[in-house]
């Protein structure tokens, strides 16, 4: 390339210059940051101002009573709550897995517990492995109790003494208990699920968790020693329609008999209405039976049967009486045949 074809401007006899380094910009230091506040979150202030709101519903974490600091204004009656988790449905062939108790006195002037709540827990290896359904439920394993044993002693010291056992489907809990205990037999059993009518008292169902929930409580149901406080809780509150305790109500009804009616030879032709008056078929005995809890139930149910099922015609019906003793158990209460 000659020199008149150099780009204009170029001249190769000029020595390379090299950059000059820029320099930096300066940064005005900054002012150091206040520390943050911490925020301080009053949990509970929090829960209340939301429970104030129409638009929501607070539930909190039931915590367990063990003591009431309450002075009795009457007599008082020792009561056992009871729940038990076991391995199946059938007393006959499944086993307790858990057992748990709480001892507690009742005010009877005023149905609110009072004292001191006596606690007895204990899990139990049945011999035969807990299915997975059951562990799902219950969160026991067959690791937890493999070669445990209920304290039969300890559980002695807690029904010494006691006036009433009370369990929420009393009818599922007894037999399972005096078939592993025998002493369960000599007490009183009540029924948190049958002895109050949930219905009346506004409630939507009769499940414990349910009722629980509608007093704002949530807690770890299926573990027996939990479902004990909750019903505990529960029974201590006063129930809407009738302005008493359920404690109070369960122990009324306990001093009651309540009966088992047999609809005996109804028509064929009225087993719809019978259904529909939330009677059993007995399959074994072949007859629509019903539970009546008092004596004024009875006779309606008596005026019922006559005009609606027998159609006027007089029939003879058999029903079974159950004091507390019986009540909830597979034994046998005293039997008579009526004329209706």
């Amino acid at each position: 390339m000659t020199d008149p074809q150099l780009p204009l401007g170029f001249d190769p006899t000029d020595e390379p210059q090299t950059a000059q380094p820029q320099a930096k910009p300066r940064v005005k230091p900054r002012r150091p940051l206040a520390p943050k506040a911490e925020v301080v979150l009053d949990m509970e202030a929090m829960a209340a101002l939301l429970s104030n709101h129409p638009d929501y519903k607070v539930l909190r974490r039931l915590v367990p009573a063990l003591h009431f600091d309450r002075v009795p204004q009457g007599p008082v009656q020792c009561v056992l709550v009871l729940d038990t988790e076991t391995t199946g449905l059938d007393h006959s062939r499944d086993k307790i897995i858990e057992l748990a108790l709480l001892r507690v006195h009742v005010d009877t002037a005023t149905g609110l517990p009072v004292g001191e709540v006596e606690v007895y827990d204990g899990l139990e290896d049945p011999g035969i492995p807990i299915s997975p359904e059951v562990q799902t439920i219950t969160g026991i394993s067959n690791d937890m109790v493999k070669g445990q044993r209920l304290d039969e002693a300890r559980i002695a010291t807690m029904l010494e003494g006691a006036d009433l056992v009370i369990a929420h489907n009393a009818g599922f809990d007894r037999p399972f208990c005096e078939a592993r205990i025998p002493a369960f037999m000599q007490l009183p059993w009540g029924c948190s699920f049958a002895d109050i009518d949930w219905k009346k008292e506004g409630q939507g169902s009769a499940k414990l968790e349910y009722l629980a929930m509608e007093k704002g409580w949530f807690y770890d149901a299926h573990r027996a020693e939990m479902d004990c406080h909750a019903l505990l809780a529960v029974l201590g509150d006063i129930l809407p329609s009738s302005g008493r305790t359920g404690l109070a109500t369960i122990i009324e009804a306990s001093r009651r008999p309540a009966f088992r009616l047999q609809a005996t030879r109804a028509p064929f032709e009225a087993k719809d209405l019978l259904k529909a008056r939330a009677y059993r078929w007995n399959a074994e005995q072949k007859v629509w039976y019903t539970r009546l809890v008092d004596e004024a139930q009875l006779i309606a149910e008596y005026d019922w049967l006559k005009s609606t099922v027998y159609a006027g015609r007089s029939a003879s019906v058999q029903v079974e009486k159950m004091e507390a003793g019986v009540k909830y158990s597979n034994r046998v209460g005293e039997l008579s045949n009526t004329q209706i």
